[in-house]
Formats: C-alpha cells, structure tokens, sequence
C-alpha cells in the first residue's frame, strides 16, 4: 500500500456491521452508543497530529442504512487505497468470484517429428499469479507432448490489454517502486503476494569483511542487471543498504554497507516492460525442459489467428485472489482488475474503458458516480477525489449481493495479525 502523508490528508470510512455479529449477544441501547461513538471519535479527530488536515468520516448503519456519524464527509477527498473498495465490488459484480485468468502457449506452424516449424507464442490475457513453476509447468507440457526444438522465434503477446503501462498520474520517483508496478497482460510475480511486474532483491553479508555483498534475486532470470556495489563491513560497523533501479532500465544497483554479521536488506522492484521478464521466465523453462528455440525473442508480438493452442493455464479464482489483492492492498491487482473489466465489457483492456464499468456500476448501486473522479483503480493517482458517504453508501448497498461474503473476507482487519 502507497503510505499517504497524514499532514496532507486523513480519509476514514466506516460501516457499523451489526447484521454480522452474533444476535444473541446482549443488545444495548443504540442512541447512546452513537453517542458515545460521535464523542470518540470527536476525540481522534481533535488529536494534535490531525491540526491542518482535513479528515472525511462517514459511518452508517449496516441495518438500514442510516448515517450515524459525519465529519467533511460529502467533501470530495483523495481516498488513497480506498478506492480499492470500488475497485473490488465492481469486479465482483463484472466478473465474478469464480472469475479466471488464462495464459496460453501457441504454435504457429507445423510440429514435424520433435521440431515445431514455426513461431512459439506466449499470451498472456492479464493473470498477475504467473510464478516460475507455471513457466515451468507449460514448458513440461509442451516437453511431454514430444517437442524438442522450436524452428522459429519464440514471440510474447501482451495486447489482450492497450500498450499503456502505468496509470497517466502516477508519480515519477513511484515507477522504480513495487507499489507502482507497470501493467501488462503478460506479467510474472517474485512469490505468492503475486506483486507483478517485480523482482525482489535481496543482499546478504559475505564471510569475510571487505568483500562485495552477496546478491539473490527472486526469481532468478537474466533479465534484470545487478549492479553491485556493497560492500561487507567489520560487525562493529552500521548496515545501510539502499536498492534501486535505473530509470528506463532494468539495472538495479545495491549500494552500501553490511555488517559482516548483520541481517539482510531486500526491495521489491518494479522492473521496466514485465513482458520481456515473463517471457524470460518462459525461456529458461524451456531450457530446462530440453527445448531449444533456434530464432529469436521477441516482446511485441501478436498471435496470428491461424495459431494453435498447445497449453492452457488457468489462474486462482477472484475469490481466492482477493485475499492478498485486499488484504496486502496490492495495486498492481487493482489496476489489472479495472482493464479486465474494461475488456471484457467494452473489448478495451484500457483504464478509460475499465473506470467506465467502475463509474456504471456505482451508479446502478445507489452510489452517486457524479460526485466522484476517477483515475485508476488502486488509489495511487493523487487525483481521485472521492467523498466519504459515497464508500459507506457503496458498502451499504452491496451487502445483499450474492458475492458479498467473499468481498467483506478480504477486508482487512487492523489488529489481526492474519487479517492485515
């Protein structure tokens, strides 16, 4: 999650959940836990650190809807990741929770004896759970069906979505960041977070004081340049480790000083066009499966019609997704959410068109779509501006919905340790 600066803003919403807790419990009087409610938080609202910000409180009776409390809260404000709370209801209501992502492996070409002759495709259509052992489980696929040698050139296909990576407001100093990770169709993450579009890196002290860090990067791939430049230090000596990645590149340089007996330092990384790092990916699974591709790799590729599917792979459903997408506020899984939706609604794998099912789907839940702007669908634009009673609205009005219950599990829960 993208930490916003309290001085600049506070955005709470909140929703009484009555209906969920258990009805024999001793019931009390509700005027006067409002009342105390209202008192409470008058009190956190007043608190020195708030002095200059401008906070938009709104909670509601789950039970009928009613506004309990309000605070700024038809004032349009920057609702930072909770603009996933939109995100996550329209996808559910769009897609579905039982919703998948497919990758596909294609031939284009004649396979003659253990050679294929012809071109390998590798589409993606948006699963942001690609990890190494799916690579590896399609290359084992396509060893198990006798190929042993591709003729041609091995081709990645990202356009089931547009070609634009980042989201027009995001800011400069966020694109090196994990949390800003560029979109594509075709994408692979470092582990079971599923953050794609990264890599993380991490730097280890060597055995012996003076020597260069130890560096490990998950997953392994030759796509991405390490640029080494920490050293090992005596114990005695402090542990300051920075890494970061070039602009425009893929060289990530690790700087700095580790004690010799120190713990490790490690960044997750967005890298520069994750296409090509998934479609490396692909090729070392090959490789390691005894396929050869005697062409070229390529990352602009589209699959020509004709194609034949040779592998299929299928994602995690949403409902399974949804617990690190809510639970970790991943944006990377917002923003593919938001093109899904616009592809399959619209056939434009594009923000404009995915926001467009966003905006028609609160307005057809009682939200009020007008008082809104709507810039991604994670909550990293600095220009979203939503006002609080429209997200307690919103999560008043969903509560019915067949797909709720999947929705209310992947909330967070500040306080437990398996829920945030």
């Amino acid at each position: 999650m993208k930490s916003k600066q309290m001085v600049v803003l506070f955005f709470a919403v909140l929703l009484m959940l009555s209906p969920y807790q258990d009805y024999d419990a001793p019931q009390v009087n509700a005027s006067s836990e409002h009342a105390a409610l209202k008192v409470k938080i008058s009190e956190i609202l007043s608190d020195e650190n708030l002095k200059g910000a401008v906070a938009g409180v709104s909670i509601r009776s789950a039970e009928s809807g009613e506004l309990i409390y309000e605070n700024n809260a038809d004032i349009r404000l920057e609702p930072a990741s909770n603009m996933k709370l939109l995100t996550a209801a329209a996808a559910l209501e769009t897609l579905g929770p039982d919703y998948t992502f497919t990758t596909e492996v294609l031939a284009d070409g004649e396979v003659k004896g253990n050679k294929l002759h012809g071109d390998l495709y590798l589409k993606g259509k948006g699963d942001p759970t690609l990890m190494v052992e799916d690579f590896e489980a399609m290359a084992k696929s396509l060893q198990k069906a006798g190929i042993r040698e591709v003729k041609g050139n091995l081709i990645a296909d990202d356009s089931w979505y547009d070609d634009i990576p980042l989201s027009e407001d995001i800011a400069w100093n966020d694109e090196t960041n994990y949390t800003g990770s560029q979109i594509s169709a075709l994408t692979a993450a470092p582990n079971e977070d599923y953050d794609a579009g990264t890599v993380i890196v991490a730097a280890y002290p060597s055995d012996t004081a003076g020597e260069l860090a130890e560096i490990q990067v998950t997953p392994k791939n030759d796509y991405v340049e390490i640029v080494n430049e920490a050293k090992t230090v005596n114990s005695d000596q402090s542990k300051d480790i920075s890494i970061e990645r070039k602009h425009g590149t893929n060289q990530i340089v690790v700087k700095g000083t580790i004690p010799v007996d120190g713990s490790r330092s490690r960044s997750w990384i967005a890298v520069s066009e994750p296409t090509g790092l998934a479609l490396n990916l692909f090729r070392q699974s090959l490789e390691k499966e005894g396929i050869k591709v005697k062409g070229k790799t390529a990352t602009d590729g589209k699959t020509p019609k004709t194609a034949e599917l040779l592998v299929s792979k299928e994602s995690i459903p949403l409902e399974k997704l949804f617990i690190p997408f809510m639970k970790l506020s991943n944006n990377g899984h917002a923003e593919v959410l938001v093109k899904e939706m616009g592809k399959v609604v619209h056939d434009e794998g594009s923000w404009d068109k995915g926001l467009e099912v966003v905006e028609y789907f609160l307005r057809e839940n009682g939200v009020d779509a007008d008082t809104m702007r709507l810039r991604d669908g994670s909550g990293m634009s600095h220009v979203n501006m939503v006002p609080a009673n429209e997200i307690s609205q919103l999560l008043y009005q969903v509560k019915e919905k067949a797909w709720f219950p999947v929705y209310l599990n992947s909330l967070p829960v500040a306080g437990n340790s398996e829920r945030f």
